[in-house]
């Protein structure tokens, strides 16, 4: 209504505007009108004419002036009358418009009243206006602090919950942009119900939003819920014809009136329709009649039951129960499930099976912390009967038992240790400790809580294995205090080639720093830190390989001889974990000492070679001059060169003795340095044993009888031979016959036996004479050692020295037994085959 009154104002004022200038124009129509009259219609008067002649007389221009003078006067005029016309007929009209507008106010009041005897809200778009004119009582959905912002009403989402303010916001947007009407029932967030309603008239687009009451709201809440069932209902029968499963109702009478596509599969019915109308049956008739029977008594059937679809028999659990009208029913393909229940029973008794074996004692106790499983194992742990535990007794009276028999650590308070231990059934994580029983044993407890309820409880008996940590950690201990102490450098690499283990002496050493190899270094890093004092490619190469070498794992010894020069020996031994440890010894001080040793043997050998050349060179140049004396002295013994005087004879004797000696001496001096050259060569043959004794005894036959000494023999006659140098052989008895009648008494014996084993002959030599001191026993055999205590004659103590060559030649041992003022025993062992002693040797 006030839309339409300012349309009304709006006119009223263009009609004034366009009387305004019509008058304006009629004025000066009519001035011109008069003034001219005038001039026409009064020639009679005098003024006028004199007037007229006046005007008649001015030139053109100034005519001009005054008829446009007259002009508007004749306008002024002509306006005041119209105007007072004008006013007149304005003030009537004013005073009708004023009465008709006051009726029209009147009238919008009273359909504004009639509009809003209800509580509504109006929203106005002019068209081409996006202010709208909002009008009611905004409070209807707006808090009251909000009255003086009319404007947040648009905001739907402040008073509607999310979907039913996108609602509005679409459903506006439709109203202004393209004038579609809506109508929509709306519950505010407070929980009120509201009817908004959408129209486009007269070019404007209005929205009304009115709260619901009384049978309107019934009526709207009843046209929700009627649309909330419609969409549950299409919803249910889209879930209930998609549903893999056979679903089914059935009237009062029993007859099949809904069918969905899977209980059409199910019957081979060529779809719902045709199940329908054939009231085809999923179930066999016996599992019908039982359904039927269940449903009239109980008013539900609950089954597992074989089915034949497809030709393939399988399991389904039917669910089927009344309702209003019939019954409806459900049939579940259980086929897998009870495929999995059965494999599930099986793999819980090969679990079951697979703990009888473990050696940790396993407890289940269930959610009424009842005893539902327990292993051979935890019985034997606790020794506990068999029949209590097959009773399946519960948690605490397990314990109480086994605090009877003392087989439970000792607690102060023994029923807080109890709660707390049966925490683990509220529990969500495991825990684990360790029971230290009375009897010394010590039993790992492992609580697990299960997922549906109880705890499992694993029990080991640990004892041994603390004592092996404890062993361990002993010898850990040792072996790090070992290494520590150690004069040696030792580092252990591990099969990554980092370091893993290394002493004091090792970063010493190598002016290493300690917390850097804590660091776990690799070789190579190792390497360049030890670069500075030891630079050699190719034997940190070769330990380089040692440590990160998978094959051929074997001990590699090596000798560093460093800048500083200090040397090392190096030892790379593979340990059996695959580890490498480092071996660094410094042998500076050692090698120093066999250096020098080593340069005094040479020393040594050289001096002793230069004896031996000069002995074999004097006995050479000796044995020519003695040869000539030895044979002139024959010469002058010879009858044939004259008669001697008995002086001259007894003096040539002399000299004959003395050459003879000093002859063997030099060939035995001779023999020694060819033996010592390695130049000297037997001339092997067989040996006679008993002439070979014979023939020694022969030459000191003179000797026995001077010095009244009785020489026994004690050889089989029957004893053979065997392979050798005679001549060497007869040469070592007579030199240890020579010996043995040096150093024994007058009046005494001498016994030479002889005797054969499988590989042997044996040659013994015994005197009774002094016997040899135990502190020069072991020189009796070096040359030039002249022992003369006891002995009647002083030789040049080659004898012995040659006795052993001659027999070490042949292969041969020799062996001296002395017991001091007893006598001595000289042993010669010789092989008996030469050539298989050989063959043996090499």
């Amino acid at each position: 209504m006030s839309g339409v009154i300012v349309s009304m104002r709006r006119t009223l004022l263009s009609c004034t505007s366009l009387v305004r200038n019509g008058m304006m124009t009629l004025g000066m129509t009519l001035g011109a009108t008069v003034g001219a009259t005038l001039v026409s219609t009064t020639p009679g008067h005098a003024g006028d004419l004199s007037l007229l002649n006046g005007i008649l007389e001015l030139n053109h221009q100034e005519f001009a002036v005054l008829t446009t003078a007259l002009a508007l006067l004749g306008f002024t005029v002509v306006s005041a009358i119209l105007l007072m016309h004008t006013r007149v007929r304005a003030a009537k009209s004013d005073a009708r418009l004023r009465s008709h507008i006051q009726s029209l106010q009147v009238e919008a009041d009273n359909f504004r009243a009639l509009l809003f005897a209800e509580p509504q809200i109006l929203i106005a778009w002019a068209a081409g206006d996006d202010r709208p004119q909002i009008s009611g009582d905004i409070s209807l959905v707006m808090p009251q602090d909000s009255q003086h912002q009319p404007q947040r009403i648009l905001a739907f989402g402040t008073w509607l919950p999310p979907e039913p303010a996108l609602q509005m916001d679409h459903a506006v947007d439709a109203l202004r942009e393209a004038g579609e009407s809506f109508l929509l029932n709306l519950t505010s967030s407070n929980g009120r119900a509201f009817e908004a309603m959408g129209r486009a008239v007269g070019g404007q687009a209005i929205v009304r939003i009115r709260e619901l009451s009384g049978l309107r709201r019934e009526l709207a809440e009843t046209n929700l819920r009627h649309k909330a069932l419609l969409e549950e209902t299409e919803m249910l029968r889209g879930f209930a014809a998609a549903a893999p499963w056979p679903i089914w109702a059935k009237g009062i009478k029993g007859n099949l009136n809904y069918a969905n596509d899977a209980y059409a599969r199910a019957t081979e019915a060529t779809n719902a329709a045709d199940a329908i109308d054939r009231d085809l049956g999923l179930l066999d008739s016996a599992d019908r009649t039982d359904m039927d029977r269940a449903l009239t008594e109980k008013g539900a059937f609950t089954a597992r039951l074989p089915i034949v679809i497809d030709g393939e028999r399988r399991i389904y659990d039917v669910h089927a129960l009344n309702v209003d009208g019939g019954s409806a029913g459900i049939a579940i393909d259980a086929s897998e499930a009870v495929a999995l229940r059965a494999a599930l029973v099986r793999m819980a008794e090969a679990h079951r099976r697979t703990l009888d074996q473990l050696s940790s004692g396993v407890a289940v106790f269930d959610a009424q912390r009842r005893l539902a499983f327990y292993n051979d194992s935890y019985r034997r742990l606790w020794d506990l009967d068999r029949t209590f535990l097959d009773n399946n007794p519960d948690d605490s009276s397990v314990l109480d038992r086994l605090r009877a028999a003392r087989k439970l650590p000792e607690q102060a308070d023994f029923r807080a240790w109890k709660a707390k231990l049966h925490e683990a059934y509220r529990a969500i994580e495991t825990e684990k400790e360790t029971w230290y029983l009375p009897d010394g044993r010590a039993v790992s407890v492992v609580t697990t809580p299960n997922p549906e309820g109880g705890v499992t409880y694993l029990f080991d008996d640990v004892t041994e294995s603390l004592d092996l940590a404890r062993r361990f950690d002993g010898l850990i201990r040792v072996q790090r205090e070992t290494l520590d102490n150690l004069a040696e450098a030792v580092a252990v690499f591990g099969s990554n080639g980092r370091a893993q283990l290394s002493n004091p002496a090792f970063a010493k050493m190598w002016k290493l720093s300690p917390e850097a190899l804590q660091e776990r270094p690799h070789i190579e890093t190792v390497e360049a830190w030890c670069r500075p004092l030891f630079d050699d490619p190719n034997i940190w190469r070769t330990l380089r390989e040692a440590v990160t070498a998978i094959e051929n794992r074997v001990e590699v010894p090596l000798k560093l001889e460093r800048k500083d020069g200090s040397v090392l020996d190096c030892m790379t031994m593979p340990l059996p974990d695959g580890a490498t440890m480092l071996t660094f010894q410094d042998i500076t001080d050692t090698e120093n000492v066999e250096r020098a040793l080593r340069e005094r043997n040479e020393a040594l050998e050289t001096a002793d070679q230069m004896k031996v050349d000069f002995v074999h060179h004097v006995s050479y140049e000796l044995r020519s001059p003695l040869t000539t004396i030895i044979g002139f002295a024959h010469f002058l013994s010879d009858p044939v060169t004259g008669p001697l005087m008995p002086k001259q004879a007894e003096y040539l004797g002399y000299i004959t003795a003395s050459t003879n000696a000093l002859l063997a001496i030099i060939n035995n001096i001779l023999d020694l340095a060819t033996i010592d050259a390695g130049a000297m060569s037997l001339n092997l043959g067989p040996v006679d044993i008993r002439k070979t004794i014979e023939a020694a005894a022969e030459g000191i036959q003179d000797r026995l009888a001077t010095d009244r000494i009785e020489l026994k023999l004690d050889v089989d006659p029957n004893i053979g031979t065997f392979v050798g140098d005679e001549r060497r052989v007869v040469q070592v008895l007579y030199n240890l016959l020579a010996n043995a009648v040096g150093f024994s008494p007058p009046d005494s014996a001498i016994t030479v036996s002889a005797g054969r084993t499988e590989h042997s002959v044996i040659f013994r030599v015994t005197d009774s004479g002094p016997g040899i001191p135990p502190d020069v026993k072991d020189k009796v055999f070096d040359w030039f050692e002249s022992h003369s205590n006891g002995s009647r004659h002083r030789g040049a103590g080659l004898g012995l020295s040659l006795v052993r060559s001659f027999v070490e030649l042949h292969g041969g041992k020799v062996r001296v037994d002395s017991i001091v003022g007893k006598g001595t025993t000289v042993t010669c062992d010789f092989p008996v085959d030469q050539a298989a002693h050989r063959n043996a040797a090499e």
